[in-house]
């Protein structure tokens, strides 16, 4: 027996109006044991009296709406009752929802797991749901509709198909050599997979953008001691998040903070100073440091305007093209620099603000530059990634398989490595990682 399952699907706390979501055979008698009437019109609210069905106790009064199958989220029968946002209110209906016969509180995602196990949509539909809830940034909101919305699984899907057709033509290849077949039907797929491989490889080939957006991109403040990159943190952040002194080598550990760049999510790191550690504490801070600006997306290289015409050469040594270098302290420097590096300098001041604003426009801007999706959807997941590879490595040994048997096989663990990424295989096993990290009540 399929139980009958129930959760808020608002969170929890106290708001002005709670949903709490039903799914399942008997989603129905929800409505009718506590609301005490007919079911409504399917898809249209109606004012119901709530009751609790064990001695009539009234809970609250509110609107009800229903979902017939297959309509509906789960493609199960679905009721939902729209109540006041109180804790009280919630628990007393959970708790009359659990009186009922083979009625249970819902696991994390499986309101969403029985979509995709009714066909409501693709997995990787399911996960962009989870990715929807969480976004906080306009970018993590449009990546994550444009998947919603299927973009994504039908890219997956077309390469699936493609390589059904194709394996379809090895094996009339192999299994019908005596039948009257048109000549030289197995050398058509070899155009096809080397088509798919092009655009498999152009895909992955994509510096994590998708996953970069889901996550936070990372950008590393590095430079001197006492150049001023505390300083600047707080200032771009505009909050105390690191300390500011004037002592060198305050800074031993990276401190974080989170900004939202143009809609995009960043993580804005300080780093410990770079120069010859004093001990073994800032050693590991600068070891950090240069591990920080090593893995980072994009690097701020601070330069202390005050110390013009010297730089700093250990600053200098990790400037490239995906650095923006400020010379900060530039209110109280008798002289500045408009290149550093072969990098065009913003001049700031931390203290006073000064230059700011245009720092922050070019860093949105270079944000932006790398992490706009253009018209292919973004890989998102590092389980995508990894089933693109394994699909990519298959499709290049099928074509240099010495029989055809052979790269039919390989074309055959292809299919099922795209198809593992949609759900359209067997992937029972991964049902459980992928939902269990929903929210209750999705």
């Amino acid at each position: 027996m399929i139980p009958t399952i129930f959760a808020p699907a608002t969170a929890p706390g106290r708001g002005g109006v709670a949903i709490v979501r039903v799914s399942g055979p008997d989603a129905a008698t929800a409505l009718t044991s506590l609301g005490g009437r007919p079911l409504p019109e399917p898809r249209a609210a109606a004012v119901v009296r709530l009751s609790d069905p064990r001695d009539g106790e009234f809970l609250d009064q509110g609107l009800a709406l229903w979902f017939p199958a297959p309509r509906s989220f789960t493609g199960e029968d679905v009721v939902e009752f729209h109540v006041h946002g109180g804790r009280a209110v919630v628990a007393g209906l959970i708790d009359a929802l659990a009186s009922l016969p083979g009625f249970r509180i819902a696991e994390p995602g499986e309101f969403s797991r029985r979509g995709f196990e009714n066909g409501k949509f693709d997995l990787t539909a399911a996960e962009a749901i989870a990715d929807l809830v969480d976004a906080e940034t306009s970018a993590q909101r449009r990546q994550a509709l444009r998947q919603m919305e299927g973009d994504l699984g039908r890219l997956y899907e077309d390469w699936r198909h493609r390589l059904m057709r194709g394996l379809a033509h090895l094996e009339a290849d192999i299994d019908f050599p005596d039948e009257d077949l048109p000549d030289g039907v197995a050398d058509q797929v070899r155009p096809v997979l080397e088509a798919l491989i092009g655009e498999l490889s152009a895909h992955l080939n994509d510096k994590h953008r998708g996953e970069r957006l889901r996550d936070g991109i990372h950008i590393a403040i590095v430079g001197a001691p006492n150049a001023g990159k505390s300083s600047l943190l707080n200032a771009l952040a505009r909050r105390e998040a690191a300390i500011v002194s004037e002592r060198a080598g305050t800074t031993r550990d990276v401190v974080e903070t989170h900004l939202d760049l143009g809609g995009y999510p960043v993580v804005l790191a300080d780093t410990a100073g770079l120069r010859e550690a004093a001990d073994e504490i800032e050693s590991e801070g600068i070891r950090r440091a240069l591990d920080r600006a090593a893995r980072a997306d994009l690097k701020l290289a601070v330069f202390d305007a005050v110390t013009l015409p010297d730089l700093d050469a250990k600053t200098l040594a990790i400037v490239d093209d995906d650095t923006l270098v400020v010379l900060n302290k530039c209110d109280r420097a008798a002289v500045t620099l408009e290149v550093i590096g072969g990098r065009p300098v913003l001049a700031v001041s931390a203290v006073t603000g000064q230059g700011l604003p245009e720092l922050l426009s070019a860093l949105t801007a270079a944000v932006i530059t790398r992490f706009e999706a253009p018209g292919v959807p973004a890989l998102t997941r590092a389980r995508h990634r990894t089933a693109l590879e394994e699909c990519r490595a298959a499709l290049q040994r099928a074509l240099l398989a010495p029989l055809p048997e052979l790269a039919a096989e390989d074309v055959r663990i292809g299919i099922r490595a795209l198809g593992r990424i949609t759900g359209r295989v067997d992937v029972e096993d991964l049902l459980d990682v992928i939902f269990r990290d929903f929210c209750i009540g999705k």
